[in-house]
């Protein structure tokens, strides 16, 4: 595979600054590429026209309403596509199984080269869980070639595919059912972040022998509090729905960020054998006290703590204690050390319930599938689901 980026006709960014970034971000990932600055709409459709089979492509269509209804225009290409537009623009429908990135500026455009690699090496299994474009998850199964799961017909919601059509008739009862690792992406629950930050683990944890279930949900800034836990609650009930060999009670639910605080917070509602935060957001109230990421937590929950009260007892993994789940709490050393001092508290305070892992590493390390701190916790999660060896 190889990875095309182009950069549209009036993009307000300098291209060589994109062209490193690229590259670098290639080089991580020990993919091939191009970058190409286009410097018209026709040129821009002759790069999109000329992408083969096995490249995928990330497009930053720029300004131009020519170029940016593009994509809105099914193609070819388009599963192979990620969109990408550096400034916040809102939430776009891309045509034809391609995905869309917005509000994230040039570091996106990382994030965005990523996402278009991992579904092109291992394509996940988009299932919906709701009505809504926000409520789905992608289902990646151990293996080295994905097969089409889907959700069974008592469910109203058709699913997609982003890899084929969807089978049919009922699984072998004797097939091996597999641990589940559901996954709840961060972003201090703002819809310019998605569930793309969890690739890298939905793809780690296949290859370890879970059924990684990477979730969506509405996020409150667009939807409001009470949508974004309705949707994680319902994204995680969907899995008995899901016609795949799927091991109910073998679930861990692990969220990084804001959604470790998501993840937490529904597992004391709900049954499941492990809860894991990663860099979590456990302490609501003291974290909307610091004004993480500038009030982010009152942003997010409508109000502050004096304000809403029942909603921050409802709401932080820290007031909801015993959770009465296991509970791993995984915390880089070198993380703001408001979310280092809010990990340890916690820890403490969950005493047996969790056991709590320290290294050395940043916000981010915890999602990288190469890091120290991750084998450990990957370690963790497989000694108590005991997944196949691998």
């Amino acid at each position: 595979m190889n990875v095309g980026v182009v950069a549209g006709p009036g993009l307000v960014a300098d291209p060589r600054l994109l062209e490193e970034v690229a590259g670098a971000e290639l080089a991580a990932l020990g993919v091939p590429g191009r970058f190409t600055a286009v410097p018209g709409v026709a040129e821009l459709r002759a790069a999109l026209g000329a992408a083969g089979e096995g490249q995928a492509l990330v497009v930053m269509p720029g300004p131009l309403p020519e170029a940016r209804r593009l994509i809105g225009v099914p193609a070819d290409h388009s599963p192979r596509t990620v969109w990408l537009d550096l400034d916040r623009v809102g939430p776009i429908a891309a045509a034809g199984g391609a995905a869309h990135h917005q509000g994230r500026g040039v570091g996106g455009l990382t994030w965005a080269i990523r996402h278009a690699v991992h579904r092109l090496r291992w394509p996940p299994h988009r299932i919906p869980y709701g009505p809504h474009a926000d409520q789905w998850a992608e289902l990646r199964l151990p293996g080295d070639t994905p097969e089409p799961y889907f959700v069974k017909a008592a469910s109203p919601h058709k699913p997609s595919h982003e890899d084929g059509e969807a089978g049919a008739g009922e699984r072998d009862a004797s097939e091996e059912r597999v641990p589940v690792a559901v996954l709840v992406h961060g972003g201090f629950w703002r819809t310019i972040w998605g569930a793309d930050l969890m690739d890298a683990l939905a793809v780690d944890l296949a290859r370890r022998g879970f059924a990684s279930w990477n979730l969506e949900y509405r996020r409150p800034d667009l939807h409001g509090w009470e949508a974004t836990t309705a949707d994680v609650a319902a994204g995680v009930a969907a899995l008995a729905s899901v016609d795949a060999p799927l091991d109910l009670d073998r679930i861990a639910l692990i969220g990084h960020s804001a959604g470790g605080q998501l993840a937490l917070r529904a597992a004391a509602d709900t049954r499941v054998a492990v809860a894991v935060s990663l860099a979590g957001i456990l302490d609501l109230v003291e974290g909307e006290r610091r004004r993480l990421s500038s009030g982010g937590v009152s942003d997010a929950l409508g109000g502050t703590p004096e304000r809403i009260p029942e909603v921050y007892a409802a709401a932080s993994p820290m007031e909801r204690l015993p959770l009465g789940v296991p509970q791993i709490v995984v915390q880089g050393a070198t993380d703001d050390l408001d979310l280092v001092d809010i990990s340890r508290r916690y820890a403490r305070k969950a005493g047996e319930e969790a056991f709590y892992l320290e290294r050395p590493g940043d916000h981010w390390a915890v999602i990288d599938p190469h890091s120290p701190i991750w084998l450990l916790t990957a370690r963790e999660l497989a000694a108590r689901l005991s997944p196949r060896s691998g």
